[in-house]
């Protein structure tokens, strides 16, 4: 009996080790849960058999491996689940959002890709750990397998799953990463935080494509991050106009939810805004050679959808954005001269310049001539 009380003791001891460590490793929060996910078993079945998950194969391909975490590492016991702030200082999400000649990049690919940064320090959390309890077999994960890192997080203590799928929490929001270690000692396990939402449905309100269809369950089909990251093909037209100047990813439903007045910017450097992508001029970002792509998002997030999938968005964004010599001009210089998925949206976007030129009741000689310059450019059939 004494025994046992010792070790139980000794792992009280080491779980609030760990959770200072992660501190001092950069982690604004950490949680212990057991990782039994099968209550999320029959949502995620559905979700997949909705479709919902649209062209990410992944999701369908290893199914409820994602609910079995010991299958991913056998002899894990626990998961300890982190947090990681990611809101920049000077985020300016009005400022860019409100200017149809600027493109928005999510706030979270600003900065440096969080993944090989978050798993290294996991990585160092877990050596700190071995050095304690020399038995101690673990794993980190950072998207780096088929896990579900909210239904963890959210029994670690870390969170809710509010009704835009996302975690919250009660002191800082939503705006943060999440991470996992895996591992094999039965230390003890936190308290989940109660669900907070209420009667808010903001999130669902402001969603441009209405893509969380009812709540807590997103149809990821319609939301303009998989749109513009996940997406291979041609983005589908109902959901061009609401997209906006949005190229990369959307952050709408964390803007409007209520518990993000509460979030926090981090000092972590690596997630600080590059100036190129900040506040960018559309047209500036359209003139980018693949070369000029490739140098700009080195070691961002943004590099892994490739420049004939960047250049896509930014032809939608460019046909959102109000009718001028400058935008027609932009995409004519690479018409005809691009692969059938980016003429198909560099046709879309002069088709929408052209019906705002046209718009105007009595159309000067310059505007006549712009609608003109667009015929030439667009296909006989358009």
């Amino acid at each position: 009996m004494f025994s046992i009380m010792v070790q139980t003791t000794d792992y009280q001891l080491l779980a609030d080790n760990i959770k200072r460590w992660g501190k001092e490793l950069g982690f604004q929060q950490v949680g212990i849960t057991d990782i039994d996910l099968s209550q999320h078993q029959a949502a995620l079945q559905s979700w997949l058999d909705k479709n919902f998950h649209g062209d990410m194969d992944y999701m369908q391909r290893h199914g409820m491996l994602r609910t079995r975490p010991d299958e991913l590492h056998p002899g894990s016991v626990r998961a300890i689940s982190v947090r990681m702030d990611y809101l920049p200082k000077g985020a300016a999400f009005a400022r860019v959002l409100k200017n149809s000649r600027l493109g928005y990049v999510s706030r979270y690919a600003l900065g440096r890709d969080y993944h090989k940064l978050m798993r290294k320090r996991l990585k160092q959390l877990g050596e700190k750990i071995k050095a304690e309890f020399s038995e101690t077999d673990f794993r980190p994960f950072v998207d780096s397998a088929p896990i579900l890192e909210r239904p963890l997080a959210e029994k670690a203590g870390l969170g809710w799953t509010g009704k835009h799928t996302l975690l919250l929490d009660s002191k800082d929001g939503s705006w943060f990463f999440l991470g996992e270690l895996l591992i094999n000692l039965p230390l003890p396990t936190d308290t989940p935080q109660a669900e907070q939402c209420g009667k808010c449905t903001a999130c669902m309100t402001i969603c441009p494509t209405q893509a969380i269809v009812e709540p807590y369950l997103l149809d990821a089909r319609r939301c303009i991050s998989y749109l513009t990251i996940e997406l291979k093909g041609p983005i589908p037209e109902e959901f061009r106009k609401p997209m906006g100047n949005r190229i990369y990813g959307c952050d709408d439903c964390q803007l409007i939810c209520p518990w993000n007045r509460y979030a926090s910017p981090t000092d972590e450097k690596d997630f600080h805004p590059r100036s190129v992508l900040h506040a960018p001029d559309l047209i500036e970002l359209w003139n980018w050679t693949e070369t000029e792509f490739l140098k700009h998002t080195e070691g961002s997030p943004i590099r892994r959808i490739g420049h004939q999938r960047w250049l896509r968005n930014i032809a939608v964004a460019l046909g959102n954005a109000p009718a001028s010599e400058e935008v027609v001009q932009a995409l004519l210089q690479r018409n005809q001269q691009v692969s059938e998925l980016i003429q198909e949206h560099i046709d879309w976007a002069l088709q929408e310049q052209k019906r705002k030129l046209q718009q105007d009741d009595q159309p000067s000689q310059q505007i006549k001539r712009l609608v003109r310059v667009i015929e030439k450019g667009l296909p006989r059939d358009a």
